[in-house]
């Protein structure tokens, strides 16, 4: 099933089994098939409350609780797509604040699907379609849209004129889709600008950054750099933001790790240089320490895994040397156990060198599901730059054989951490 996408709902399964004998394998990047699907739908991403877009490498869901937090803190409402989900389907698609019920998102799928079978959707572009369609038939303060892969051709870049275009940290990924460069990447996450359109980013790498400027000006968006336009930083207990507007002072946000302050910094500041949708002050204040996001250095406190276990243990999604490097600064100093299986499409060696000088010892799974690193491949690599190393055959026996003298990390790929929240009773709510 692409994306790992099962339910346990019948309803929903027919749909999502129809969906993958209808579309063909994996990720396709075009906005030709989308708009001529939702031109067949009427057009509702004309119809949705204010978006705010958000592309980036790693960081772009985080930003996206982040924003999410924010329009509630000021009591209103949030519409959110984000990708890829964790156990179930659902998780993809919030409106106004709850998850999509089974029921909607059987009748979704099917209206979608009986429309556009003739032109091959892929599974992402059908979801996609399914969420704005939901989100332009209910009212909301705003529209929260997470970009899948890239952002120039992506099928999220289908809305004309969003309130406020977001890039997080840019890094290397999907190389073959988006360029084996990072100033190819940033060029393609760059591709969400809009004439007019705040365009706000992270402090980039020269590189990248030049070339962000220079889509930024061809396409006529307002660009906004973090450092030049905006900043933020830890200071004692809180943070501080400040802008052109002004200083503000931050709660630190909830979600674990340093890059974190800077995802906190980027929501605020699309936040705070767009007018489409109010904000207050006080909102944005709280809003860091309210956001959550499973799966991003979840901290997991209880369950059937943490009995099985011992005590709590961390999750992480992130599957490229970038997270790897954010993993590495958040655990340094800490002695590590790695519970790690990874797709296989995915950088195995530069996570794993990223990790490397923390000297871990790693546990390697397969991932239920999903084309992934064998893993005695795992094991073979993480031994041959002198990592302690064994092969395991599920998540359950590699918990039960983690040394009790270690922080135990389950890292790797949000298909594993998937799979783990699922095990310990606690999916995404």
């Amino acid at each position: 099933m692409a994306d790992g996408a099962v339910s346990s709902d019948p309803r929903v399964q027919r749909q999502l089994d129809r969906l993958q004998w209808l579309s063909p394998a994996g990720d396709r990047l075009g906005l030709q098939r989308i708009d001529a699907l939702l031109d067949r739908l009427g057009r509702p991403q004309d119809r949705l409350p204010p978006v705010l877009h958000v592309a980036g490498t790693n960081g772009k869901g985080s930003t996206c609780a982040v924003l999410r937090a924010a329009v509630e803190a000021g009591g209103g409402t949030a519409h959110v797509f984000t990708s890829p989900h964790l156990v179930r389907f659902n998780e993809r698609i919030r409106i106004a604040g709850r998850l999509i019920e089974d029921d909607d998102l059987a009748d979704a799928l099917e209206a979608v699907l009986d429309v556009g079978a003739d032109l091959q959707p892929s599974f992402f572009e059908v979801a996609t379609v399914v969420a704005i369609r939901a989100f332009a038939a209910t009212p909301a303060t705003a529209t929260i849209l997470e970009v899948g892969l890239g952002g120039r051709l992506d099928a999220t870049n289908i809305v004309a004129t969003p309130a406020a275009t977001g890039i997080a940290a840019l890094g290397l990924d999907h190389q073959s889709f988006l360029g084996d460069t990072l100033a190819a990447i940033a060029g393609e996450k760059a591709g969400i600008a809009k004439r007019g359109v705040p365009l706000v980013t992270l402090a980039h790498p020269i590189e990248a950054a030049a070339v962000v400027e220079r889509v930024a000006q061809d396409r006529g968006a307002v660009l906004l750099c973090q450092g030049r336009d905006w900043t933020i930083e830890r200071t004692g207990d809180a943070l501080r933001y400040s802008d052109g507007h002004g200083t503000l002072a931050i709660d630190p946000p909830a979600l674990a790790g340093q890059h974190q302050v800077d995802n906190a910094g980027l929501a605020i500041a699309m936040l705070r240089h767009q007018t489409a949708v109010p904000v207050w002050d006080t909102a944005l204040r709280r809003a860091p320490a309210q956001a959550r996001w499973p799966a991003r250095l979840q901290h997991v406190a209880s369950g059937p895994l943490v009995d099985m276990l011992g005590r709590p243990f961390w999750i992480d999604g992130g599957h490229n040397p970038s997270a790897a490097a954010a993993l590495a600064d958040q655990f340094g100093g800490s002695r590590l156990h790695i519970i790690l299986g990874m797709l296989e499409t995915k950088d195995l060696a530069g996570f794993l060198a990223m990790l490397a000088p923390l000297r871990p010892t790693v546990a390697a799974v397969p991932i239920p599901r999903a084309d992934h690193h064998s893993p005695a491949l795992i094991r073979d690599l993480a031994s041959g730059i002198g990592l302690d190393a064994q092969a395991h055959s599920s998540l359950a026996e590699a918990l039960r054989a983690a040394p009790a003298d270690r922080t135990v990390l389950v890292a790797g790929s949000l298909h594993l951490a998937g799979a783990a929240l699922a095990e310990n009773g606690s999916p995404p709510v």
